[in-house]
């Protein structure tokens, strides 16, 4: 099939898992693993909204499709010594992880910096992020920083999980979502929900997720 094809086939289910959400969702383009040729074409087949997972390879492929109209979403773990070469680059950063990345990218920022908190809700030990008992020590001095803007929470489930694990985890994603907003945060609204890729896009959608990130779907 064409990438064409392929994001027709995707945005199809998206928007039958919408109508059974009652909710919108973002589809993010991720293309660390295709050339700048393969993102324009996707970028003309209706993705709009980019994600790279490397500072290297954003840059790279941000320069070569320079002239489309694209959301640019870093989603991959981002070492501080690299904020200053990328941040100011990114729409949305989707993988912040600790207190001292937060107060790193508040002192290179030049705009507010829209970010998800990375939340390890499956609490694999090889997964970055925050641990749902941590937050409510690290949102409040988050919330001091005018630079960060919190606007949700992103997770990932296991490669392997099953069915029961996967809701599980996204609904305990949304059950946190939920819980961050209603406290009325400085700098921390917390309405958006980052989770779902090529394999689970439909099931997270479903149980609440604004912002999904597919790769392979869309280039097999």
């Amino acid at each position: 099939m064409t990438i064409s094809e392929n994001v027709a086939a995707v945005l199809d289910h998206v928007i039958t898992a919408e109508n059974k959400s009652g909710h919108k969702t973002t589809v993010i383009g991720v293309t660390k693993y295709v050339d700048a040729d393969k993102a324009r074409e996707l970028v003309e087949a209706g993705i709009t909204h980019i994600a790279e997972n490397r500072t290297e390879l954003f840059l790279d492929k941000q320069e070569k499709v320079s002239d489309l109209p694209i959301t640019w979403h870093l989603i991959g773990t981002l070492q501080r010594r690299k904020v200053k070469d990328v941040i100011n680059h990114v729409d949305y950063f989707h993988a912040l992880d600790s207190i001292k990345l937060a107060y790193e990218i508040d002192k290179r920022a030049d705009h507010v910096i829209k970010c998800f908190l990375q939340v390890n809700v499956s609490g694999e030990t090889s997964k970055h992020g925050f641990s749902p008992d941590e937050l409510a020590d690290v949102l409040p001095e988050i919330s001091n920083l005018s630079k960060v803007k919190i606007v949700g929470l992103m997770t990932m489930a296991p490669i392997d999980a099953s069915e029961t694990e996967l809701i599980e985890i996204f609904d305990k994603a949304k059950s946190l979502q939920v819980e961050i907003a209603s406290q009325n945060l400085a700098r921390i609204p917390c309405t958006e929900l980052s989770m779902g890729m090529s394999q689970d896009y439909q099931q997270a959608i479903l149980h609440g997720a604004t912002f999904v990130r597919i790769g392979s779907k869309f280039f097999k």
